[in-house]
């Protein structure tokens, strides 16, 4: 069974930034790629960023040059940081893990945490 746990969350101001920390843990043999989706309400879920390693990252156009993801493979670890939020980018926030367990492929989802943009 695997694991996977947001946090970082919260209420920031208009131009301000957060932190978004991810961990994954279980039965893991292998991680290819890790992201993070958000979904505000009454709209669709929107991928924001993914990363497979350093030199493999993509971002979604509305937040390319404000958004940052990276990943720490031995810790099973992934984080975004956010500068310039916007009320725009208030939403849920979903870690995505895209594993091996020793069995089977899987795309693990955690709970999510609430991101609000706000003065």
């Amino acid at each position: 069974q695997v694991h996977v746990v947001e946090s970082g969350g919260g209420l920031v101001q208009p131009g301000g930034s957060l932190r978004l920390s991810c961990a994954a843990s279980g039965k893991i043999f292998s991680i290819n790629r890790m992201g993070w989706s958000r979904q505000a309400p009454g709209k669709q879920r929107e991928l924001v960023a993914t990363i497979k390693s350093v030199a493999t990252t993509n971002y979604a156009d509305s937040v390319k040059g404000r958004v940052t993801i990276s990943r720490i493979s031995a810790d099973k670890t992934v984080y975004l940081k956010m500068n310039n939020l916007r009320p725009e980018d208030t939403a849920v926030y979903y870690c995505t893990v895209d594993l091996w367990t020793n069995v089977e492929h899987e795309v693990a989802w955690g709970q999510g945490t609430q991101v609000t943009v706000s003065s």
